[in-house]
């Protein structure tokens, strides 16, 4: 009796060691957000208000949907490097057409997240490498903002501005956003039979295919989404800045990527992290918009931000040598 008592209580001190290595592992985008924001109170106070916040996050949306538009890529193993001209574009749609002829403007949207699910599907059927596909279709989607509005210009709706300039009763509107599209995209990823399928082509492909799923479709949804959010983060950006610009959001294709990483999201496998990389896209958005509160150079904002994606990573690994 003690033989056998022995290797389960080896079995459950193993289990548990590893559940609290796997929360260690979940709790880091967490960790250096809360670490972040303390630094911006400490250096500064008087930011510790909701005003302060709300301005310090002033660009946290569309980069949360930007970000959530590569984790939905990188699920199914690829990699998209067009989300920051894509958004540019939306922007632009948003700021001409939809202003001015909603119809076409809802229409033209609705065409941008069909091309995505066509990309992917090209993409899938052609087997072609989707860093190249997408990196080429980042010139398209420039093209054909700078052809849609070749100067900075035209207009946000009124509604979209009236939206993205709502400040709700007890929490930051950026804040409050983030929570709901982590929470909808968590459920519907994470939570779903479907949600569940999605994510096995990223893990296991050919299993999936066994299984009689079809993969073209899987990677289409996929795309879709990534599009789809895509198109609402164009439209968030254009509801802040109230105008639009073809090169408005060039800078959000490498933000997407460094907001999933910082997430725990990972290149292979379909291992992603929703609620983790909405995390990653505040800290990235904090660091920017708060050294703009502080008032230190823009030049700074790229390097600080590239430090914190080095020094989370660097302790992900110590955390993933740790485990081995």
């Amino acid at each position: 009796m003690t033989a056998n008592a022995l290797p389960s209580r080896n079995a459950l001190f193993s289990r548990n060691a590893l559940l609290s290595r796997n929360a260690l592992r979940a709790a880091l985008p967490a960790v250096t957000l809360l670490l972040l924001l303390g630094t911006i109170f400490w250096i500064q106070p008087r930011a510790m208000t909701p005003f302060g916040i709300n301005l310090m996050l002033n660009l946290a949306v569309p980069i949360v949907l930007a970000t959530m538009a590569q984790l939905f890529v990188m699920t199914v193993n690829d990699l998209d490097l067009s989300i920051g001209g894509f958004v540019g574009l939306s922007a632009c749609i948003g700021a001409t057409w939809l202003n001015q002829t909603p119809l076409l403007g809802v229409a033209a949207l609705a065409a941008c997240i069909l091309a995505y699910a066509g990309l992917g599907a090209l993409i899938h059927l052609r087997r072609l490498p989707s860093i190249v596909v997408t990196l080429g279709m980042s010139f398209v989607w420039l093209g054909l903002a700078v052809i849609l509005l070749p100067t900075p210009g035209g207009a946000a709706p009124g509604w979209l501005k009236s939206l993205m300039a709502f400040k709700p009763p007890y929490l930051p509107f950026p804040i409050l956003a983030s929570i709901v599209i982590a929470l909808l995209v968590h459920v519907g990823l994470m939570r779903t039979s479907y949600g569940a399928i999605l994510r096995g082509f990223g893990g296991n492909p050919q299993a999936m295919r066994r299984s009689g799923w079809s993969s073209l479709r899987a990677t289409m949804t996929m795309y879709a989404l990534a599009g789809l959010f895509g198109v609402l983060s164009g439209l968030a950006l254009l509801g802040i800045s109230t105008s639009a610009d073809a090169n408005i959001a060039l800078r959000y294709t490498l933000l997407s990527i460094a907001g999933a990483i910082l997430g725990g999201c990972e290149f292979t496998g379909g291992r992603v992290s929703p609620v983790g990389a909405v995390l990653g896209a505040l800290t990235l958005a904090l660091a920017g918009s708060a050294l703009t509160f502080l008032r230190i150079s823009p030049d700074w904002q790229v390097g600080a931000q590239g430090a914190i994606l080095i020094a989370v990573l660097a302790l992900r690994a110590f955390v993933v040598r740790k485990e081995d």
